[in-house]
């Protein structure tokens, strides 16, 4: 296992983008149609840094702040991600966290045959798991 990607939600990525490109040098990249705006930014050909951008979780359809409309919606880290490159492995984490009855969700992302699976440990926090889908056959 090894990591795979950190993921930061922020209202606007534009700022972020330009750090992580400009500054720390990583390059941006292919992203896939995921519903939402953002940039993956590459390092080493890997995609290490997924930027998204999501308005404020605070703000009701109506535009307006449902709790301190003076409050400031600050970036955070969204999630972390380790990949998987082998079958037996994956089947293996499946199983310690149904042994354990650990809840968790499992997505496939078609446009990269790719299997994501995201579990949360503990409040606030989220471990995303991915293994392409060739490794599963």
């Amino acid at each position: 296992m090894r990591l795979d990607h950190i993921t930061i939600v922020a209202a606007d990525c534009s700022a972020l983008r330009h750090f992580f490109v400009e500054v720390a040098g990583l390059t941006e990249g292919a992203r896939p149609p995921l519903g939402s705006a953002g940039h993956w930014l590459y390092l080493g050909g890997q995609a290490l840094l997924h930027l998204i951008e999501r308005g404020d979780p605070a703000t009701r359809g109506d535009g307006t702040s449902s709790i301190n409309s003076g409050a400031l919606w600050l970036p955070r880290i969204d999630h972390l991600a380790l990949r998987i490159d082998d079958g037996p492995q994956w089947q293996a984490l499946l199983q310690r966290l149904q042994a354990r009855q650990l809840p968790y969700h499992v997505t496939t992302i078609e446009a990269l045959q790719e299997r994501q699976l995201f579990v949360r440990p503990a409040p606030g926090v989220t471990v995303e798991f991915v293994i392409a889908a060739h490794h599963l056959v």
